[in-house]
């Protein structure tokens, strides 16, 4: 009877505190968190299964550019290949300049919310001028077309078989729109026109075993979810403009004068940086070659997209890059006189090459022959092997944004996750690595200039995890404007810190993120694949963690609930009771400072709060205490830290 009263007693206890704590341990800790097991195609493990695969789409691209019109003109031929194990009756391809067209999706939703994805003035889009295909060495016309905003579905006449290549030749001509929500566009400075182009050819919509095709339209914040592939595409352009774009230039003689030739050779062999053209030579007619127009032609393998620039106000320099494994690259950057300020664009190319040199030794090897820096109208926008950054940047700003758009190289250019999906995945993860480039670069020059200051302050703290705030597993779209920078940027960065200094530790965490990036190469990884690669490799079941951070909008309030002495005597030891006052689950540091000086530092794991929102735990106190705190070196993003200390009254 005595049992049966105490369990009675017990329950009662334990409904009284649960009442009191928003905290609910079986869900924080329930066991079902995977939605599917794995399978041939992806190992329950978090790497690619024995039957994964991907389609390839190669592309060979001509454009000319009419610096009259601003437009380009362009034919493209993709070689597209049907790995998959589906017949394929159709193909999606993506058209992303239909965007800036006054009827678009795009200008009916974002461009009336304004901000950075706006449209302040529209174009007609891509116009295709014509669109054959090409099986077996046959050309033939399509089985019909439907372009809806900014998609274009091709029907086959034959399906297109497992193992199969079908050839897709496309004509057309755009307009390149003076602001291309902030991806793309036109600045005008006192010596010229700079031209960033992007999103100009028809891309493949990636077909993969997740979804099938990938047709979610680009409509402003979500980014790109492309096919690997090489690209070789050249840029006919005014000879007095410098073009420079992804990959490799593969005829500078054409387009260099012997003297620049001379520098350009001197660069790839120089850890400083090397003027190309001068600032000095930007009105001199004979730094550009005598012809009437230049033909560039470039080449990059294994790559998801490509872009260029193209100015007659450029000032080029460059320097060389060296990679881990003993290769070579080179970082480039151009820009308009008007960009030379202090700490301005001069040092680019210093910047450039310490990002790339940074993160290929840290965590996988840069894969491009050249890191372009391109200095215009866009803020900062990232693609293979060249960056857009803001022309009017300088100091911690220019290494800030060049570091952050060059950070992409590894996610998501070479870890190919679904931006228009999962914004954190690459925004959030190249945030992440920022911090520790940032930290290496010069000795720290720009380290204490974060942007958002003291990420587990009070006031960000209730920002981040306060309730107008969006959690990460949301589109880009669905994400208030407002909001992007904390739940794609910031709040997952934020999450990776604590995964690594908190839970996993350093060695642990460090191991399993670059398998993670090893694993998923050149490929497509959904966020369940992050999780489970995390896992396996550090051995940590973390289901928890990535409830508590990413699919829910949880917050963390640990406190110091009560201090007692065993039988009243400091000197028999202490007994110390935490609380779990809301629904995130974290280890807890706990510092008891006695009053005779010595200091017991407890790391309690996350388990602790497996049966329950409080935890009572013994220390083996011979003095009074003077003072408890939760999370002394405030590693965690604790909602409340009033209630985080305990003080004994008169210290």
């Amino acid at each position: 009877m005595k049992k049966i009263v105490l369990a009675i007693f017990s329950l009662f206890l334990l409904i009284r505190v649960s009442a009191q704590s928003g905290y609910d341990h079986r869900e924080a800790f329930n066991p079902q968190f995977y939605p599917y097991p794995g399978n041939d195609f992806r190992s329950a493990s978090g790497e690619p299964g024995p039957k994964y695969w991907q389609n390839k789409a190669d592309y060979s691209i001509q454009c000319k550019l009419d610096t009259g019109t601003h437009t380009v003109t362009g034919e493209v031929t993709i070689t597209y290949t049907n790995n998959s194990p589906d017949n394929m009756r159709f193909l999606w391809l993506q058209l992303d300049q239909n965007i800036y067209k006054k009827d678009s999706r795009g200008s009916a939703t974002t461009t009336q919310t304004g901000g950075r994805w706006a449209n302040a003035n529209f174009t007609e889009g891509y116009q295709v001028t014509s669109l054959q295909l090409e099986s077996d060495g046959v050309l033939h016309t399509p089985n019909g077309t439907i372009t809806t905003d900014t998609r274009m579905r091709i029907s086959l006449k034959d399906p297109l078989e497992h193992g199969k290549k079908l050839k897709i030749r496309i004509g057309y001509h755009f307009t390149i729109p003076e602001y291309g929500t902030d991806r793309m566009g036109r600045l005008n400075t006192k010596n010229g026109t700079v031209y960033e182009v992007a999103q100009w050819f028809p891309r493949l919509c990636v077909y993969d075993d997740i979804q099938g095709w990938n047709t979610l339209p680009y409509v402003g914040a979500g980014e790109f979810y492309l096919e690997y592939g090489d690209i070789d595409f050249s840029v006919t352009a005014p000879s007095d403009l410098i073009v420079v774009g992804s990959g490799e230039l593969q005829n500078p003689q054409e387009c260099y004068t012997a003297d620049q030739m001379k520098r350009w050779d001197a660069a790839a062999k120089s850890d400083k940086t090397v003027a190309i053209r001068s600032e000095k030579e930007i009105t001199d007619k004979n730094s550009r070659p005598k012809t009437a127009s230049c033909t560039w032609r470039f080449r990059i393998q294994n790559t998801r997209d490509v872009a260029w620039a193209a100015s007659k106000a450029f000032v080029q320099d460059a320097a060389r890059i060296s990679l881990p494994s003993g290769k070579k690259c080179l970082a480039i950057s151009v820009y308009p006189v008007e960009s030379i300020v202090k700490n301005g664009w001069q040092r680019s190319t210093e910047f450039t090459k310490a990002s790339i040199e940074h993160y290929s030794k840290t965590w996988f090897e840069f894969p491009y022959p050249a890191a372009t820096n391109v200095a215009g109208i866009v803020g900062g926008m990232e693609y293979p092997g060249i960056v857009f950054c803001s022309s009017g940047s300088a100091g911690s700003g220019l290494f800030g944004v060049t570091d952050h758009e060059f950070g992409h190289t590894w996610f998501p250019m070479i870890v190919g996750s679904n931006e228009r999906k999962y914004a954190w995945m690459d925004e959030g993860f190249n945030t992440f690595i920022n911090d520790f480039s940032t930290e290496a670069f010069n000795k720290g020059e720009f380290k204490e200039e974060s942007f958002f200051g003291d990420p587990n302050s009070s006031f960000m703290v209730k920002y981040v995890f306060g309730e107008a705030m969006d959690g990460l597993y949301n589109l880009p779209e669905v994400i208030q404007q407002d909001n992007l920078g904390v739940a794609a940027y910031m709040k997952p960065a934020r999450m990776l810190h604590a995964l690594r200094e908190v839970v996993l530790g350093k060695e642990r965490f460090d191991s399993a993120f670059r398998e993670y990036i090893r694993r998923w190469a050149f490929k497509h990884p959904t966020p369940w694949d992050f999780f489970h690669t995390m896992e396996n490799a550090s051995g940590e079941d973390l289901g928890w963690f990535w409830r508590g951070w990413v699919l829910n909008t949880w917050k963390l309030d640990q406190a110091v609930k009560s201090v007692t002495y065993l039988d009243n005597n400091p000197e028999n030891g202490s007994e110390i009771v935490i609380e779990n006052k809301e629904k995130m689950a974290m280890p807890v540091t706990v510092l008891v400072r006695e009053s005779n000086g010595k200091e017991h530092r407890s790391d309690l794991p996350v388990e602790i709060w497996q049966r329950g929102a409080e935890w009572k735990f013994r220390v083996p106190t011979t003095s009074e205490i003077k003072e408890v705190v939760l999370d002394p070196d405030k590693q965690l993003p604790d909602w409340d830290r009033a209630n985080n200390a305990w003080k004994k009254k008169g210290f």
